[in-house]
């Protein structure tokens, strides 16, 4: 699934006023920060990350990778801050 410009922008209006559920720190990416993201995912659908690395390339690799190992979309990252949206089976947000 690939999200619209209008879902995008939809999203990230819903997901402005949240504060970041997970924080990936000098330790990079580890196990147990992508099974939280996953968990977070599964109970919240669309979720803020703080991401603490000092340059842009890599924290846009570390984006990818949570998106290929969780299986959620990228919405939007502004400075340290990820927004990644996985639909539930039975969703909670309606792009209607």
């Amino acid at each position: 699934m690939q999200l619209t410009p209008k879902q995008r922008r939809y999203l990230r209006s819903l997901a402005h006023h949240r504060k970041p559920v997970a924080m990936i720190g000098a330790a990079g990416l580890t196990p147990a920060v992508v099974n939280e993201i996953d968990s977070c995912l599964i109970r919240h659908e669309l979720i803020k990350i703080k991401i603490n690395q000092p340059l842009k390339s890599t924290r846009k690799e570390i984006i990818a990778e949570i998106c290929e190992r969780t299986g959620c979309l990228w919405v939007q990252d502004i400075g340290r801050i990820a927004i990644v949206y996985r639909a539930k089976k039975d969703p909670e947000i309606n792009f209607t």
